[in-house]
């Protein structure tokens, strides 16, 4: 079977050194003649502040919160005075006995003004609104958290995927190398054609993988243009050799302590708090109200009637007084009100605890899952290196003919799922410390640039 020429196969010394040098260089070539693009690659920061403006969750998450204000000032107009403007104009006619016209025309424009003087119920309105625009707040921060956790995501995602195929080519080329060696020494009569057909079945898996780990780039590209907006995104890699920061604090209690301030409790708080003030409106239904009214207003008359009753011409007319209202029996409505409201508050009481506990075993399971991730990382850079030393080894077993081509490429296939996993899991580690904070209640974009810092320039 011919094979292709090659002028350094026949030096094992160099195939080891070629297996051994491929693996996860700074964002290989293969990756880059896929993805390259005009512009230079982007920060996680720049990446983020373009979703920022671009991201339709997050956008209406701010557009709720900015209604919320002005929702909130609605109500405090509960508080403020009330004017308003009447005009009216009536017209008269009669037909009495004995030729008496007593017709006539009365025009009437008046200016009323009232002003609370005491209103529970208004007063408790006001008290919710407030809430409620904290509560519109809390959801944004939330979605703001939210943003920043899928930016990362899909950054890491995009690089792990640039990973995944710059090992599979790797894995491709050392075993092309291997198939050449085994081809060579099948035609010299120093190997078996099972060699030879072992090899080429390992290439042709190794083909089948590099077309999975193209087609999951160009998905994971997508996903980020798509969260931006933009086209042909270029995420920056780690900086070599990668450092990755220790979680602190590194007593998972803390965390837990620092959950109390999380959005998704504050919310739940936020609502039992209107549950309870809502029982005081209902309460607030046998109360009496009192407002301040007062009234100016300016008559025109005319005509046989009003000339009879001596009050033709023009007038003006003002009144200022208290008026108060005393609601005495609604029918039972406001008891029954009172006792609707107690439930809904005590609905509202345990989806608070609910809540609680939610972000508590969140908080715990996110540390735990980053504690594992980082003990993952440290057992695959181990496996990288032992995995380097094994396949130095079997390489010179093979040149000395106590190991098979088999075990080669075993070997080979070994340290390349390691390097991608290493990758993957560094990755992970990266974005679930995000999680962990966005559990705690405690994730801000100053975060993200930490991470930032990590990416190489």
């Amino acid at each position: 079977m011919p094979s292709r020429p090659r002028s350094d196969l026949s030096s094992p010394k160099n195939a080891v050194m070629r297996s051994l040098s491929v693996p996860l260089r700074p964002l290989l070539l293969g990756v880059g003649l896929l993805w390259a693009a005009a512009v230079p690659a982007q920060s996680l920061m720049e990446v983020y502040e373009a979703a920022r403006g671009y991201d339709a969750t997050y956008l209406a998450a701010r557009a709720q919160a900015e209604s919320a204000e002005f929702r909130a000032a609605q109500s405090g107009a509960l508080r403020l005075p009330t004017v308003g403007l009447g005009a009216s104009s009536t017209r008269t006619e009669s037909d009495p006995p004995q030729g008496t016209d007593l017709s006539g025309t009365s025009h009437q424009l008046a200016l009323q003004a009232k002003q609370p003087l005491f209103n529970r119920g208004n007063g408790v309105s006001i008290d919710q609104a407030d809430r409620a625009l904290q509560i519109s707040r809390a959801e944004l921060e939330s979605a703001e958290q939210d943003l920043i956790v899928r930016v990362a995501q899909a950054y890491f995602d995009v690089l792990a995927a640039q990973d995944a195929l710059a090992t599979a080519r790797a894995n491709k080329t050392a075993i092309s190398e291997q198939l050449a060696s085994a081809r060579r020494n099948f035609e010299v009569g120093t190997a078996t054609i099972t060699d030879t057909r072992e090899a080429q079945a390992r290439f042709d898996l190794a083909g089948a993988q590099e077309l999975a780990a193209e087609n999951e780039l160009r998905t994971r590209q997508l996903a980020l243009d798509q969260l931006v907006g933009r086209s042909g995104i270029t995420p920056q890699p780690l900086a070599q050799p990668v450092a990755l920061p220790p979680v602190t604090p590194s007593d998972p209690d803390v965390w837990v302590a620092k959950a109390v301030e999380a959005p998704t409790v504050r919310r739940a708080q936020l609502a039992y708090e209107i549950a309870q003030l809502e029982t005081d409106k209902a309460r607030a239904g046998h109360l009496p109200t009192v407002d301040l009214v007062g009234t100016l207003a300016r008559n025109r008359n005319n005509g046989s009637l009003y000339e009879a009753q001596r009050t033709a011409g023009s007038s003006t007319n003002a009144s200022v007084g208290v008026q108060l209202n005393l609601p005495l029996f609604a029918g039972f409505a406001v008891q029954n009100r009172v006792k609707e409201t107690l439930s809904l508050q005590e609905k509202s009481r345990n989806d608070l605890e609910t809540a609680r506990r939610g972000v508590t075993l969140g908080t715990r399971q996110a540390y735990l899952g980053v504690q594992s991730l980082q003990a993952q990382v440290r057992a695959l850079e181990a496996a990288e290196a032992s995995s380097k030393l094994a396949l130095e080894a079997t390489q010179t077993g093979y040149r000395v003919g106590v190991r098979v081509n088999l075990d080669v490429l075993n070997a080979q296939t070994q340290l390349f799922s390691t390097q991608r996993d290493l990758a993957r899991a560094r990755y992970d580690v990266l974005v679930g410390s995000l999680r962990l904070r966005q559990a705690a209640g405690v994730l801000s974009p100053e975060d993200l640039a930490a991470i930032n810092g990590l990416l190489s320039r």
